[in-house]
């Protein structure tokens, strides 16, 4: 099993006396070129006094975009840690028994616009980038990132079961070729009718992945085997989950229903 997650766009700082960013250190070597490129030109783009207009951030998170521009020196933690938004927050993944722990770091990785994929082990500084971004000098990040994560991800996913809880813009960024790929989406049931929601499918992604990574026995294989292992969540977290049918390409959709 492969979990795909986004990043979230909250992040939590290191401490300070955290050590700083080692880019030789962190898993998937191969992405280590394109990530030194993508780091320079996020450095150079956050200090250009248009900075926030080149990014596609609001004028309010100047600071945060400011802070791009000491990446290489800055205190650096787990991404389970750094990552804090609704998704992550659901997902627990950094406070997890050591079996979980293992096999989060063994299945989860998080598809990011400046590191490309990483662990959730993976100590990697706050900073503000996301996939749907132009960046000056390397392009749309999206496209940059397609062929070498095509090469790191495609051996990585080959025979497992690839579980999608990734946003559009980072689904853009590699298609998976495996044969069992499900695409988890999330939607709600008012008055007999289903609507596709944000938010709250970020924190419903959330709670899947840590039962995902805590439930007891062995991993999901297939796409039925993951809605089976879904199912549990119903009566708590869910009202229903429904697995659709195979199509000639592409991944099965995994819905789950929440009222």
């Amino acid at each position: 099993m492969l979990v795909l997650l986004p990043p979230s766009e909250g992040k939590t700082p290191a401490p300070p006396t955290a050590p700083p960013l080692d880019l030789a250190a962190l898993s998937h070597p191969g992405l280590t070129p394109v990530r030194e490129k993508v780091l320079d030109a996020l450095v150079a783009a956050s200090g250009r006094p248009d900075a926030c207009e080149v990014l596609g951030v609001s004028p309010g998170l100047a600071d945060e975009v400011a802070r791009n521009t000491t990446l290489r020196d800055a205190p650096a933690a787990r991404a389970s840690r750094v990552y804090s938004g609704v998704l992550y927050a659901a997902a627990g993944l950094d406070a997890l028994p050591p079996a979980a722990r293992a096999r989060a770091v063994a299945s989860v990785r998080v598809v990011s616009a400046l590191w490309g994929a990483l662990t959730v082990d993976d100590a990697v500084p706050a900073y503000r980038l996301s996939m749907g971004t132009d960046l000056p000098g390397i392009g749309p990040l999206a496209a940059a990132w397609r062929g070498p994560l095509g090469v790191e991800l495609a051996e990585e996913s080959e025979g497992r079961l690839v579980v999608d809880c990734r946003s559009a813009a980072y689904r853009a960024a590699w298609t998976p070729a495996a044969a069992h790929w499900v695409d988890v989406r999330v939607l709600r049931e008012l008055d007999g009718r289903r609507t596709v929601v944000s938010h709250h499918a970020k924190h419903t992604r959330g709670v899947l992945t840590r039962h995902l990574v805590t439930r007891r026995g062995r991993e999901p294989r297939d796409a039925d085997e993951v809605a089976h292992a879904a199912s549990a969540l119903v009566g708590d977290a869910l009202h229903a989950v429904e697995l659709g049918p195979a199509p000639r390409r592409g991944p099965r959709t995994l819905s789950l229903v929440v009222v």
